[in-house]
């Protein structure tokens, strides 16, 4: 079959490589119909995290059933089916407690990171291969796959988000202790941080403020949520400027920047050196912008180690900071039926359709944000 694989820092293949098969009798085989690229996979792209040459990337995939194990009851060959990026058994403890992104048995590699696995995001996290590719092999078929009603005439691109983007936004938001009256701050207009900014509406908060630097992305997300606009470039201090501009600070900031966010020169040097995992720009603004015992959520990537992390002043404030990774699938049936009744439109995200065999040009203009670009699918 053909996949996108990793080969260096900035070079993705698409690549012939081996079918998967059927390796415990509840897996699944899934023949890849859409698939996406997300803000995380530029982690692997710039070679941040390591990743062996030829690995498969990828963790946003929908398609149809292909192959079931002999113990997989929940699906059969021909379903429609989304896939969380979370690979989780459904039988401990963080399973049975939708905690499914720490599940405790789906990561074997536990001297590398005691923590939950992930499709196509590196041995540290599992060593699955992702759904960049024609076919994906699925464990625990009786757990992970979301079956869409054979009724559902909706297309691919109004319900592939259901495997990341949207259940991260919607996690976020509800993560963050949002009540309605709320005033919210986005850091970052991705396709996170748009989504986060509508579902903090739709949560009832009363004001929503976006933070970015480029403009195109500023201006969807005044298109697409009506959400105050601020190109952090524009302002001397960011953070200080939405504390003044909201009478003492944001109830609740979303970072759904993470490392990514703008570094500096000393940041560069510190990230090179192993020293820094990434900037903490998008924190500082955080800290700023949020008022005393409001809350910080961390939704963005982080790297390890941090040098100078502000931490006594989100302690004298009685700030609360929460993080992590968002846990998927027991958010995707409310998910559905809201995509089902309208209630919002998740394909407004959507710039670019591409064949997957276009994906290295594609990884390239989403890193390098060409052509006004918010999220690329990837079509096999």
């Amino acid at each position: 079959m053909k996949a996108v694989t990793f080969q260096g820092a900035k070079d993705i293949q698409v690549k012939q490589v081996e079918d998967p098969k059927i390796q415990k009798n509840d897996d699944i085989i899934v023949r890849i119909t859409s698939t996406a690229i997300c803000g995380s996979d530029l982690h692997i792209y710039l070679g941040a995290m390591p990743t062996r040459p030829g690995y498969v990337i990828g963790h946003e995939p929908m398609g149809i059933v292909e192959e079931v194990g002999p113990e997989v009851t929940k699906v059969k060959k021909g379903d429609r089916v989304v896939l969380p990026f979370n690979i989780s058994c459904g039988h401990c403890f963080y399973c049975q407690h939708d905690m499914e992104s720490q599940c405790d048995n789906s990561n074997p590699n536990k001297e590398l990171a005691d923590t939950g696995a992930y499709f196509g995001f590196t041995e540290r996290y599992g060593n699955y291969p992702g759904g960049q590719a024609e076919l994906l092999r699925v464990p625990y078929g009786n757990f992970m796959p979301f079956v869409i009603p054979e009724s559902c005439e909706l297309e691919d691109e109004a319900l592939l988000f259901m495997s990341d983007v949207l259940p991260t936004a919607y996690w976020s938001v509800e993560n963050s202790g949002l009540k309605p009256g709320d005033t919210a701050v986005v850091l970052g207009c991705g396709p996170v941080g748009l989504m986060a900014q509508k579902f903090a509406w739709m949560k009832g908060a009363k004001r929503v403020i976006a933070v970015d630097n480029l403009p195109y992305r500023l201006n969807h997300a005044k298109r697409m949520n009506d959400s105050e606009i601020y190109n952090f470039d524009e302002y001397e201090d960011m953070g200080k400027y939405i504390k003044e501009i909201t009478s003492g600070g944001a109830d609740v900031v979303i970072d759904c920047v993470g490392m990514d966010g703008k570094k500096s020169a000393i940041e560069k040097v510190e990230q090179k050196l192993k020293l820094q995992g990434g900037t903490l720009s998008a924190i500082q603004i955080g800290i700023d912008a949020v008022k005393k015992f409001g809350t910080i959520q961390l939704t963005g990537v982080y790297g390890s180690v941090y040098n100078m992390f502000p931490l006594g002043n989100i302690f004298e404030r009685n700030v609360t900071l929460k993080t992590g990774q968002a846990p998927v699938i027991h958010y995707m049936p409310k998910l559905f039926e809201m995509i089902s009744q309208r209630d919002f439109d998740p394909t407004e995200i959507i710039t670019h359709k591409v064949p997957m065999e276009q994906a290295s040009g594609a990884y390239k203009m989403f890193h390098e944000h060409e052509d006004e670009v918010i999220k690329v699918i990837l079509k096999p």
